[in-house]
């Protein structure tokens, strides 16, 4: 039994880890897709892109690891039962239950894995990875002066170059407009030829200009009417440098993205749920405190209305002219929509508070579902796998990314309905987890 058990987990744990890395790179493949317009043209280095995709990656094994599970075990008893190794098993007295009991075991202890995972470091991963993101989005676009193409990436300067030789230091036909004054091309410098090149600590970028020209038709004056007197000179050889510390990535405070559902562990969600709820709660009451509190006032000036309108006789109330009626009637409709704007208001106050709640509480049940998934999976494909007994990865992959793709997308269907109200947060959440056990 030892020896049985023993092949069947050297079996199971190949395909393991080989798919779970394929489904890392797969899905990491996918989650760079969605943000290259971000990280193309940005002159990132290296190691920014390697923390990128190490965080992704971080974020992304919720989804890596079920998938692995379900394809290896899959894999596993298609393979054996191709190779008739299962109906041997049952022949020397070892039933289909006992061959999965040892892989059984591995996936309670993956899945107890991935709940701690999901707990501790998915948040951390997203945290990191939502700072990281929002650094590179704000970055901006890698210094690259072309020929013949206006660069305008340096504050209230634009760059023309007419041609920049093989070596990229030597130019020629520069144009140069200084926007600092906020007057329009004003201020313009002409050189015929040059170099441009970065300092050795790659701070700034170091214009040596030759044989130019420099104009200037800017005014002090805020008057329209002012003159523009023209300066004009020429000069042999000028200097300009341009700084370069805009260029370089400045990351975000994680403080900042630190109270996102996505970024917070199970204790600080529950501790989040039980606090909006409470302000929720706080709300509703003022809402129909507020309401309750309006219409005693309204009540109460319908019935000292009626009191007056019964002491005082009719003949002796006086005429209201017109505008005194106009005026009469756009104070109480002012009233009126004060009172409904206010409670309308507190509504969508209410409104948006709920969302958020609910966001919270889907975030809460789904790092239970992930951890779930890894041992749901693992009861799913191995006794299909041994019914359909088909070894190698064609067969296994199919069924694996159809049944996948019904599973995420159940999900998906069950954490929107959750969000929007439309369903309980647990009902959504667990849609997919009950529907796949069924």
């Amino acid at each position: 039994m030892k020896i049985a058990y023993r092949y069947i987990i050297r079996n199971f744990i190949g395909p393991l880890i080989l798919t779970f890395f394929v489904a890392i790179f797969i899905l990491l493949m996918q989650f760079l897709w969605k943000y290259v317009d971000d990280l193309v043209g940005k002159g990132l280095e290296i190691h920014i892109l390697l923390k990128f995709m190490f965080y992704a990656a971080g974020s992304l094994m919720n989804m890596a690891l079920p998938l692995a599970i379900l394809l290896a075990s899959l894999m596993t008893f298609g393979n054996m039962g191709e190779r008739l190794e299962v109906v041997a098993m049952k022949s020397a007295g070892i039933p289909i239950s006992k061959m999965m009991a040892p892989l059984a075991i591995i996936s309670v202890l993956l899945t107890v894995f991935a709940f701690w995972y999901a707990d501790k470091v998915i948040p951390v991963a997203n945290l990191k990875l939502r700072a990281l993101i929002y650094s590179v989005q704000e970055q901006k676009p890698a210094l690259n002066i072309e020929s013949g193409v206006f660069y305008n990436g340096f504050e209230d300067v634009t760059i023309r170059v007419g041609h920049k030789n093989a070596d990229n230091v030597t130019i020629e036909d520069v144009l140069l407009y200084d926007h600092s004054r906020h007057q329009g091309n004003v201020t313009m410098t002409y050189a015929k030829s040059g170099t441009m090149k970065m300092t050795d600590d790659g701070k700034y970028l170091l214009f040596v200009l030759n044989d130019g020209y420099f104009w200037d038709e800017s005014v002090n004056s805020e008057s329209r009417t002012a003159s523009r007197p023209l300066s004009r000179a020429t000069f042999k050889e000028q200097y300009k440098r341009f700084d370069l510390s805009s260029f370089e990535l400045k990351e975000s405070d994680e403080e900042f993205f630190s109270s996102s559902q996505q970024a917070m562990p199970l204790a600080m969600l529950a501790e989040k749920i039980d606090t909006m709820k409470v302000q929720v709660d706080r709300s509703k009451a003022d809402i129909s405190t507020g309401f309750l509190k309006n219409m005693y006032y309204f009540s109460n000036f319908v019935q000292a209305k009626e009191e007056l309108v019964q002491m005082v006789p009719k003949d002796s109330l006086p005429v209201l002219t017109v505008q005194q009626k106009v005026d009469a009637y756009n104070y109480t409709k002012n009233n009126v929509e004060g009172i409904l704007n206010t409670t309308k208001f507190a509504a969508q106050d209410v409104y948006y508070r709920n969302l958020s709640l609910r966001s919270y509480q889907v975030e809460y049940h789904n790092k239970f579902t992930f951890s779930l998934a890894c041992l749901l999976f693992f009861f799913i494909g191995a006794p299909l796998g041994s019914i359909i007994r088909k070894g190698g990865i064609g067969i296994p992959l199919v069924i694996t990314v159809a049944f996948f793709t019904f599973y995420f997308m159940l999900t998906a269907f069950g954490k929107n309905m959750a969000t929007t109200g439309q369903m309980s947060a647990f009902g959504g959440v667990w849609l997919s987890t009950l529907v796949a056990a069924v």
